[in-house]
């Protein structure tokens, strides 16, 4: 697989974590380190046809989707980035990560324990997302399960409406 190219905007220095692609797809960039080093992105697809896929040459493993404020301590682990922009808008304290798909135990989380975070996993409402759930607390016992009031985070902010 080739690595994953990222170009920045026009008139942007440094990457915007969510933005448009030329066929009005989301892009929701995978960022890694301090840097914000971009390694990747999900896709979701806008039009009739709804799809969600990962940008050609997404190294997931590397970094991941996040949304949330600044200094706060508490991390929500979601299965996809439009889950974790809706778990903000419902949980605004914390800071709200997309795995990018179902995944008990990503490489990049022991670095947010190093660094004292509280975390909490967002995963969906439904089978696989309880047992996926149930699988990260076994690894990492410190983790705490907070389950959507819905299927996922975005059916449960859209069915406030």
């Amino acid at each position: 697989m080739a690595a994953f190219q990222f170009r920045p905007l026009a008139g942007f220095d440094r990457p915007l974590t969510l933005y448009a692609d030329s066929r009005a797809n989301a892009v929701f960039l995978l960022v890694a380190g301090k840097a914000q080093r971009p390694v990747g992105a999900e896709l979701r697809g806008t039009g009739p046809r709804a799809w969600r896929g990962m940008a050609p040459g997404t190294r997931k493993d590397l970094g991941y989707f996040w949304i949330g404020p600044h200094g706060a301590r508490e991390v929500v682990l979601c299965e996809s980035a439009i889950d974790a922009m809706s778990c903000c808008q419902m949980e605004p304290r914390r800071v709200c990560i997309s795995t990018s798909g179902v995944r008990a135990d990503p490489p990049w989380l022991d670095g947010l324990f190093a660094r004292g975070y509280e975390v909490y996993c967002g995963f969906d409402a439904d089978g696989p997302g309880d047992a996926a759930a149930t699988r990260l607390i076994a690894l990492h016992p410190a983790v705490r399960r907070l389950r959507p009031p819905a299927h996922d985070w975005n059916d449960a902010l859209t069915s406030r409406r």
